[in-house]
């Protein structure tokens, strides 16, 4: 931008002028719709059109009266080019922005199996509809980072991962005729929010867990949805095990995800009292305990399996014993570290990952506890929809399930076994 030495403010102006009408020749009028003040949405918006390049001219904002009402702004989006454009609507499109004119989705096939057509759009977890031959269509199976596959001859819209990719199967690119549902969301999570003052330690637990016990009574009272628990293998390790058999009693849990590591040192408590051959009765290492959980897997597999093993009367208690005994789903989902593994251990990753998507259907709340790998992964298979609270000793795992999208999880930093202790008292 060049400003003339003799006409500084005119020339300002004038190069000002020409700037913003080369920037309108690429631009798009986006729509904010819900709580979008007190959340910060709005700012957010118009800090990432300035932060990508692009300028904006804000046409209306239309604030509610009350704290119940939702507001509205209506922003025209400019940028310096169609592409830096369309990178800047991307990214208001996560913030919930949607374009003002109405138009129909964009189709296009794939041309191989597993791959997506280019520009294909990127799903976030966010409820998702499409706009097709003149009516919205809500997408099925909604979870981030997948594909939007179009039925033509049904009118029907789902959620594909790009390992489930056919040729010639009809996907969304681009993102015109596309809308998510942010505000519906916080909405259902208002009365959620005890713990969403962001991930710190120095909370007050004994509330917060109380008020988590009142919503999976709220949750089975009424048969509103299933409750997923995610587990690491501290759970055994701290001595929570017996806490989390309670709660698995009293039913408020359906389905178990775990790896191999969280099974096998269950049953090698269940069997030697020991996990990792440390006591779990007074904490010291007993002779050769190094072995046991090795000994544990070994014998599982002798028997065929975890529901055998029950069957037969060699594994009496522990975490597996108990979602066996009162008919409870689990899945144990394999890696390159395990030892055995356990015949009930899904090995092929893939394989583990679609059975996690067919268990969370139906699922409103998942508890996350002291796993941050399994944490993120069953994170990024959930909408946003589904209340998510994630326990663990370490803040930084919380933060890394949020910077990878799962914006919905809610965190309590302090030990598993406390935790769950508290949890089961007040169930």
């Amino acid at each position: 931008m060049v400003i003339s030495k003799d006409d500084p403010d005119g020339g300002f102006f004038r190069a000002n002028f020409f700037w913003r009408r080369k920037l309108e020749n690429h631009s798009e009028t986006v729509v904010l719709k819900g709580h979008i003040i007190d959340s910060l949405t709005l700012s957010k918006v118009l800090d990432e059109i300035q932060r990508l390049g692009g300028d904006y001219i804000t046409e209306e904002v239309t604030v509610g009266k009350t704290r119940k009402d939702s507001s509205t702004a209506v922003i025209k989006v400019m940028a310096e080019d169609d592409l830096s454009l369309e990178l800047i609507l991307k990214r208001l499109h996560v913030l919930g922005a949607d374009i003002q004119k109405i138009s129909e989705i964009q189709i296009q096939q794939s041309m191989m199996n597993g791959v997506f057509p280019e520009r294909f759009y990127s799903t976030t977890n966010y409820d998702t509809e499409v706009q097709f031959r003149g009516k919205w269509i809500a997408v099925k199976n909604t979870c981030m980072d997948s594909g939007i596959r179009i039925d033509q001859k049904n009118m029907k819209a789902t959620c594909v991962k790009m390992i489930d990719v056919k040729k010639g199967e009809d996907y969304v690119i681009g993102f015109n005729g596309i809308r998510i549902k942010t505000a519906e969301v916080k909405q259902q999570q208002q009365a959620f929010t005890f713990m969403n003052s962001g991930v710190s330690s120095e909370k007050p637990k004994n509330i917060q867990i109380k008020k988590l016990a009142a919503q999976l009574k709220d949750l089975k009272k009424d048969d509103k949805g299933k409750v997923v628990f995610v587990c690491g293998p501290a759970v055994v390790h701290t001595g929570a095990s017996e806490s989390l058999c309670r709660i698995i009693d009293l039913g408020y849990i359906d389905c178990l995800f775990a790896g191999n590591a969280l099974a096998a040192h269950d049953i090698e408590s269940a069997l030697f009292e020991t996990s990792l051959g440390v006591s779990l009765r007074d904490g010291k290492n007993s002779s050769h305990g190094h072995m046991n959980h090795l000994y544990a897997i070994n014998k599982i597999r002798s028997l065929g399996g975890i529901h055998p093993a029950v069957e037969k009367g060699v594994l009496k208690k522990g975490i597996m014993y108990s979602l066996v005994k009162n008919r409870r789903d689990f899945l144990l989902a394999g890696s390159i570290r395990d030892d055995g593994p356990l015949p009930d251990v899904i090995t092929d990753s893939l394989r583990a990952q679609k059975m996690m998507r067919q268990k969370l259907k139906g699922v409103k709340m998942a508890i996350l506890l002291s796993t941050m790998l399994h944490s993120i992964a069953v994170g990024n298979l959930l909408p946003a929809s589904v209340m998510t609270v994630c326990v663990d000793i370490s803040p930084e795992v919380v933060t890394k399930l949020a910077d990878r999208g799962s914006h919905q999880t809610l965190g309590l930093v302090m030990d598993v076994e406390a935790f769950l202790s508290k949890l089961a008292d007040y169930l």
